[in-house]
């Protein structure tokens, strides 16, 4: 059964997901914001393991500020943006959280790139904020 589940606007593409998020947070960096089409992006980080997803999905490459290579995957019918990967988190998904069936599922925990962020698009209060993407331990 799963915990969760979402896809594109047009229902060409699905997913679901057997596991938590292990982070969530709202991403205000130039890629995001241009791929979202708004102030910031807001993702779902978690375990590819157990995430199954139905239907074809195109990827567009491009690097991170950090060099990394990010794989925005999206609907080639309808352009809904799914989810990404970064080259250096192999094996973790990046789920836009505009893309669930129940949005109540994205509990946001943190704000990254705020010194990124539009005046328009204010800061979710009360979240640990980040003027850029923070150093992850290990």
């Amino acid at each position: 059964m799963a915990k969760f589940s979402g896809g594109c606007l047009c229902g060409a593409v699905r997913y679901e997901s057997e596991m938590d998020p292990v982070v969530a947070g709202h991403c205000h960096c130039n890629d995001c914001r241009r791929s979202s089409g708004t102030g910031h992006c807001s993702h779902l980080g978690l375990p590819e393991p157990g995430f199954r997803v139905s239907g074809a999905l195109r990827f567009y490459d491009a690097p991170a500020d950090s060099g990394n290579i990010v794989s925005r995957g999206f609907c080639p019918t309808c352009g809904s943006p799914i989810y990404s990967t970064n080259s250096a988190m192999r094996g973790m998904i990046f789920l836009r959280a505009s893309s669930l069936d129940d949005p109540e599922v994205f509990k946001p925990q943190m704000v990254v790139y705020t010194k990124r962020a539009p005046s328009w698009d204010a800061i979710a209060g009360g979240l640990p904020s980040f003027e850029a993407m923070p150093q992850h331990p290990g």
